[in-house]
C-alpha cells in the first residue's frame, strides 16, 4: 500500500493512505491489520480523510515495513462480521445531514418557502399528538404538538422550526444511543471461540472455527459455547440460550433437537451435525433478539422518559391557566416554548453512550447503561479467587503420587481429562503436560459428567476422577490408599491441590501454586475509597490457601470450600439487606453467583459461560480495569444527576421569566434550545479527568508486566 507520513514523534505516527477515497470496510481492515502487528498500541483509522494514527514502541521500521506489505484483499479476513464503524457512521451522517439543512433553511430559504416547509414538517408532530389523546394519554409527543401548533398559530414560525430541529436531533440521538446498544451487546455475544472439538475418523480433534464445514459432527461439553448451528445426534444439555430467546431457564436438548450458535451448555456433553458454518447470519438473529430488551436501559433512563411524560400536564394546565388568569397568548406560550423532553430525552441517553463507549476505550465492555447504574450503587463486591484475585496461569509445582504410581503417567491422565474444560487450574495440568512432552491422544472415553469441582471419565478400563477434595472424597467417597495416609496428610496446604483417583482409590495429588496478582491489593484499596465497603472473597480451594490470600489482599470476608450455589445464596442474602453487589469471577462455578448479582463481572480468559452470564467484560491482565469501571460509573451518576438539576431548574426559570415578560416565547425558545445542545454537549465529554486516565493506565501497565514477567519466569523454571 502505498502511504504518506504526515507526522511523526517518538513511538507515534500519522499516516495518509494514497488512494481516492477510503471506505468503511477498508478503514476497518487497515485497523485490525495493523493492531495485530507486534509493538503496535493502538491504531485510530479515519475513513474521511484516509488517515491513520498509529501509537507504538520499538523502532518505526516494522510499522514502515508492515504498511508497505500491506494489501486490503490478503487481510479482509481479520475483520469480524459487524465491527460498529458503519453504523457511527450512520449516525454521524444523519446527524450532520440534520444540522446542514438546518443551517440552508435558516440562511438561504425566502420567509414564504420557510413557512410552507415548516408547515408540512409539523405534520408528523401533529399526527403523533393526536395519537396520544386518542389513546386516552397525555404524554410529551402531545405537548410537542400543541407547542408547534401554537407558534405557528401566532406567526411564529422561527420557534415552530427550532422546537422541531432539536426535537429531530434528540430523537436521532436516542435512537443511536439504542442501537449502539444493541450493538455492543450483539458483539461482545458474537463467538469468541477459536477452535472447536471436532470428530475426524472417529477421533476428537481441535479444530479452528473457520476450518469446520456442514455436516462436521462437533462436541461441546459443560461451561463452552456452542459456536455453530446444527441438531444434535447424540447426548444430552442443558443449554442456556437466553442470549438468543431471553428463556430465563436452561432448555434441555436431546437427539434431534436444534441448538443455536452462540449459546452455552450448562450441564452436559452434545454431538453436534453442522448446518451453518461460521458466519452465516448469527449476529442479526442476536440483534433481532435483544434489540428491544428493556435490560439494556437503566432506570435513570427511563425515569427521563417518564419525568418528561408526567411533566406534559402541568406544562398545559401552566399554560391554560396562564391564559385564562391574564388572557395573554404570548404568556400562555412561555409554558410551551420550554420543553423539559427535549433536554432530558437528550442528554441521558447521550450521557450513557458516552460513558460506554469511554468504558471500551480501556477494553471493558457493558451490555447496558443498567449496569453502569448498578456499579455506582454497588457496595458489596464479591472476588472469586482463582484467575481473578490471583493470577491467570498458575503453574504445577509438584506431583505426589499414591500406590506406586508413575507421575508422568499421572499427569498425562489428568492432562487428558482437564484440556476439555477450560479454567486456571485446568490449563495449568495441561501446560505441564505440553512442557514434559507428554502425549495423551484422547486415551478415554466420553466425560460422563461434569460437577463445579470435578471431572469423571473412563480411561483405558478404570474409572478416572479429578477435582477438588469435596469433589473426589466427599462427594464421590474416593479412599486412600491404607499405608499412605501420612504422606497424604503431609501435602503441603500453601498449595491448591487437584486430587486424581483411579478406581475409588487416590492415585495423585497435583500441587499447583497460584500467586496473587501484583495489583490485587491495591485495587481492592481503591475500589474501596470508591464506595465498596465490603469486600468478600469466595473459593472452592482449601481453608489455608483461603485465608493466607485473605490476609494478603486485605479482603473484610472469606469463604473457603463452597460451591456454586453457595455464592449465589450468599448474593442473596446480601440482597436481603438491601445491599448492591458485584460478582467478578471467570469459572463454570461462578456463573450462578455472575446471574444473581446487580452486576455480574467476567474476566474475558474464562469460561465461554461465564462471559455470557455476565453483564461486563474485562480484560484478563488488568484489575484496575475495574477501578475504571467503578469511577467512571460513578462520575457517570453524577453527571445525570447535575443534568437532572440543571434541566429542571433552568427550564423552569425560562418559564416563569417569560410569563412575566422578561423575555419573550421566542427568547424563551432560543435559550431553551441552547441549553439543550451545551447539556448534550457536555453529556459526551470524558468523564475520567487525563490525570486520572494516566494514573491508572501507568498503574495498569505496570501489573501487567509484572503479572507477564511471572509468566516468563515460569516459562523458564519449566
Amino acid at each position: 500500500m502505498k502511504c504518506k507520513i504526515l507526522h511523526e514523534s517518538q513511538g507515534r505516527m500519522r499516516i495518509h493512505t494514497v488512494q481516492p477515497r477510503m471506505t468503511v470496510e477498508q478503514a476497518d481492515i487497515l485497523e485490525y491489520y495493523l493492531k495485530a502487528r507486534a509493538g503496535v498500541l493502538d491504531v485510530k483509522v479515519n475513513d474521511r480523510t484516509g488517515d491513520a494514527i498509529i501509537t507504538y514502541e520499538g523502532t518505526r521500521e516494522g510499522i514502515v515495513e508492515a504498511l508497505s506489505r500491506f494489501s486490503y484483499q490478503e487481510n479482509a479476513g481479520l475483520v469480524p462480521e459487524h465491527t460498529g464503524r458503519a453504523l457511527n457512521r450512520e449516525y454521524e451522517d444523519k446527524l450532520v445531514l440534520t444540522v446542514v439543512n438546518r443551517v440552508v433553511n435558516v440562511l438561504f430559504f425566502p420567509q414564504p418557502l420557510k413557512r410552507v416547509l415548516t408547515g408540512i414538517k409539523a405534520i408528523p408532530y401533529l399526527l403523533k399528538g393526536i395519537g396520544t389523546l386518542l389513546r386516552g394519554k397525555i404524554e410529551v409527543a402531545l405537548l410537542d404538538a400543541v407547542a408547534i401548533s401554537a407558534s405557528i398559530l401566532t406567526g411564529d414560525y422561527d420557534t415552530a422550526s427550532s422546537v422541531m430541529f432539536l426535537l429531530g436531533i434528540g430523537e436521532i440521538l436516542e435512537e443511536w444511543t439504542h442501537k449502539k446498544s444493541v450493538d455492543d451487546l450483539a458483539r461482545t455475544m458474537s463467538l469468541d471461540v477459536d477452535k472447536v472439538w471436532t470428530v475426524v475418523q472417529g477421533e476428537e480433534v481441535l479444530l479452528p472455527i473457520n476450518e469446520v464445514q456442514i455436516g462436521a459432527e462437533i462436541i461441546i461439553r459443560t461451561g463452552n459455547m456452542i459456536p455453530l448451528d446444527g441438531k444434535l445426534c447424540s447426548g444430552e444439555a442443558m443449554v442456556n440460550q437466553a442470549s438468543m430467546t431471553g428463556e430465563a431457564v436452561p432448555v434441555r436438548k436431546v437427539a434431534g433437537s436444534y441448538a443455536y450458535a452462540g449459546t452455552v451448555v450448562e450441564e452436559g456433553e452434545c454431538h453436534i451435525i453442522v448446518e451453518k458454518a461460521a458466519g452465516s447470519g448469527r449476529y442479526d438473529r442476536i440483534v433481532k433478539m435483544i434489540e428491544e430488551s428493556e435490560k439494556l436501559k437503566s432506570s435513570t433512563e427511563d425515569r427521563a422518559s417518564h419525568l418528561a411524560d408526567k411533566l406534559v400536564p402541568y406544562s398545559l394546565g401552566g399554560s391554560v391557566l396562564a391564559y385564562l388568569l391574564t388572557r395573554n397568548v404570548t404568556k400562555a406560550l412561555a409554558f410551551l416554548m420550554v420543553d423539559f423532553s427535549c433536554a432530558l430525552k437528550l442528554s441521558m441517553p447521550v450521557a450513557v453512550l458516552s460513558a460506554m463507549r469511554e468504558a471500551g476505550k480501556y477494553h471493558i465492555s457493558v451490555k447496558g447503561g443498567k449496569f453502569m447504574e448498578a456499579i455506582s450503587e454497588a457496595n458489596t463486591i464479591v472476588f472469586d479467587k482463582t484467575g481473578t484475585l490471583t493470577y491467570a496461569k498458575p503453574k504445577v509445582e509438584q506431583i505426589i503420587t499414591f500406590m506406586g504410581e508413575d507421575e508422568n503417567e499421572m499427569l498425562r491422565m489428568a492432562a487428558c481429562l482437564e484440556e476439555h474444560y477450560p479454567h486456571s487450574m485446568a490449563n495449568a495440568v495441561v501446560t505441564e503436560a505440553e512442557l514434559r512432552d507428554l502425549h495423551h491422544a484422547e486415551r478415554h472415553s466420553k466425560v460422563e459428567y461434569v460437577v463445579a469441582h470435578g471431572i469423571s471419565s473412563i480411561y483405558e478400563g478404570k474409572r478416572v476422577l479429578i477435582g477438588s477434595y469435596h469433589f473426589v472424597f466427599e462427594d464421590e467417597h474416593c479412599e486412600i490408599p491404607k499405608g499412605e495416609e501420612e504422606k497424604f496428610n503431609s501435602i503441603p496446604e500453601e498449595y491448591s491441590s487437584l486430587y486424581l483417583a483411579v478406581n475409588g482409590k487416590l492415585a495423585a495429588a497435583i500441587l499447583i501454586s497460584d500467586p496473587l496478582r501484583a495489583e490485587a491489593k491495591d485495587v481492592i484499596g481503591r475500589l474501596k475509597s470508591l464506595g465498596i465497603d465490603k469486600v468478600v472473597m469466595m473459593t472452592g480451594d482449601n481453608k489455608h490457601t483461603a485465608k493466607a490470600v485473605a490476609k494478603k489482599v486485605g479482603v473484610d470476608e472469606f469463604y473457603a470450600e463452597v460451591l456454586p450455589e453457595d455464592k449465589a445464596t450468599f448474593i442473596q442474602e446480601e440482597h436481603k439487606k438491601g445491599r448492591k453487589v458485584i460478582m467478578v469471577g471467570d469459572g463454570i462455578n461462578d456463573s450462578p453467583a455472575l446471574s444473581e448479582a446487580d452486576t455480574g463481572i467476567a474476566i474475558s480468559a474464562g469460561a465461554a459461560i461465564a462471559r455470557e452470564v455476565a453483564d461486563v467484560t474485562v480484560s484478563e491482565g488488568n484489575l484496575y480495569e475495574l477501578v475504571i469501571l467503578k469511577e467512571i460509573s460513578n462520575r457517570l451518576m453524577r453527571r445525570i444527576n447535575d443534568n437532572y438539576r440543571f434541566i429542571i431548574g433552568f427550564n423552569s426559570a425560562l418559564i416563569a421569566m417569560g410569563f412575566f415578560g422578561v423575555i419573550t416565547p421566542s427568547g424563551s425558545a432560543l435559550f431553551h434550545n441552547l441549553s439543550t445542545i451545551a447539556t448534550g454537549l457536555k453529556s459526551m465529554t470524558a468523564l475520567l479527568p487525563e490525570e486520572k486516565k494516566e494514573e491508572v493506565e501507568a498503574l495498569g501497565q505496570n501489573a501487567v508486566a509484572i503479572n507477564e514477567g511471572y509468566a516468563l519466569q515460569n516459562a523458564k523454571s519449566a
